[in-house]
C-alpha cells in the first residue's frame, strides 16, 4: 500500500527537494511538510511514527469500549522528523452506528488537521471563538485541555481544536452526532511516552478517512446555501 508522499494541506502531489528547492513543494501550497504514505494499522506502523515524531501522538487511552486503533499518519521527512501526526480510531458511536475519530497534533502552519477538518485555513485560529467557554475538554498528557468547536467545517463531521503541549490538537469526529464523544472528557495519552504499552493497542481495519477525509465519493458534506 506504500505510495508517494503528498501535500498535508490538500492531499495533492509534491516534489522532493532538488536543484531548485531544498524543501518539499506543492504546486498549490508551496513549501510543505510531506504527508507520508499511510500503511495498514499495526503496532509496528504506530511505532515508526512515534519514533520519528517531534509532536505528540495522541490516542484515547484507554480506548472507549469497543473502539480500535484504525490507522496513523505523519507529515514530515527523515531530515526534520514528524511535524504532524494523525491517529484514527473507530468504534460504536454514542448514539448508535459506527463512529470515527481522528486526533491530530501539529506545529503551526502544517495544515494536516485542517485538511481532515475540511476548512480552508492551515490552522484553526480563525474558526475558534475563544472568547466563549470551551465546548469540550480532554485530559491530554495529564493536563486539562479545553477544546473549542471549529466553525465552517462540512456538516458531516464535528470538529474541535485547542492547544496541548505547545502544539495544535484537533479532534475530528464522523458522523457529526458522534461528536458527543468529545463531551465525555476523554483521556489522551501521548504515545511517545507509552513504551511497552504500545504492544497492547488493539488494531482494526484501516480507516478510509485517513486517505480521503472528504468521504468515499468525494462528498464534503458542505452546508447548503
Amino acid at each position: 500500500m506504500r505510495g508517494e508522499p503528498s501535500c498535508p494541506k490538500c492531499g495533492g502531489r509534491v516534489r522532493a527537494p532538488g536543484l531548485f528547492a531544498d524543501s518539499w513543494q506543492c504546486d498549490v501550497h508551496g513549501t510543505v511538510h510531506p504527508l507520508q504514505p499511510v500503511v495498514p494499522p499495526s503496532v509496528e506502523a504506530l511505532g515508526v511514527v512515534v519514533h520519528r515524531a517531534r509532536v505528540p501522538v495522541w490516542m484515547p487511552w484507554p480506548l472507549p469500549v469497543g473502539w480500535l486503533f484504525t490507522g496513523v499518519a505523519s507529515a514530515g521527512d527523515d531530515r526534520g522528523g514528524g511535524r504532524a501526526t494523525a491517529v484514527a480510531c473507530s468504534g460504536p458511536g454514542p448514539l448508535g452506528g459506527a463512529g470515527e475519530l481522528i486526533l491530530v497534533a501539529e506545529e503551526l502552519g502544517v495544515g494536516l488537521g485542517a485538511w481532515y477538518a475540511g476548512i480552508d485555513a492551515p490552522d484553526p485560529g480563525p474558526y475558534l471563538d475563544v472568547e466563549k467557554p470551551p465546548q469540550a475538554k480532554v485530559l491530554a498528557a495529564g493536563r486539562p485541555t479545553p477544546l473549542w468547536h471549529v466553525t465552517g467545517a462540512p456538516v458531516d463531521r464535528a470538529v474541535f481544536a485547542g492547544e496541548a503541549l505547545g502544539m495544535w490538537v484537533w479532534a475530528i469526529v464522523w458522523p457529526e452526532p458522534s461528536g458527543l464523544l468529545m463531551y465525555e472528557e476523554l483521556v489522551l495519552a501521548d504515545l511517545r511516552e507509552a513504551g511497552a504499552e504500545l504492544d497492547l493497542v488493539p488494531c482494526g481495519a484501516l480507516s478510509p478517512r485517513l486517505l480521503r477525509p472528504e468521504g468515499p465519493r468525494g462528498e464534503r458534506g458542505l452546508p447548503e446555501g
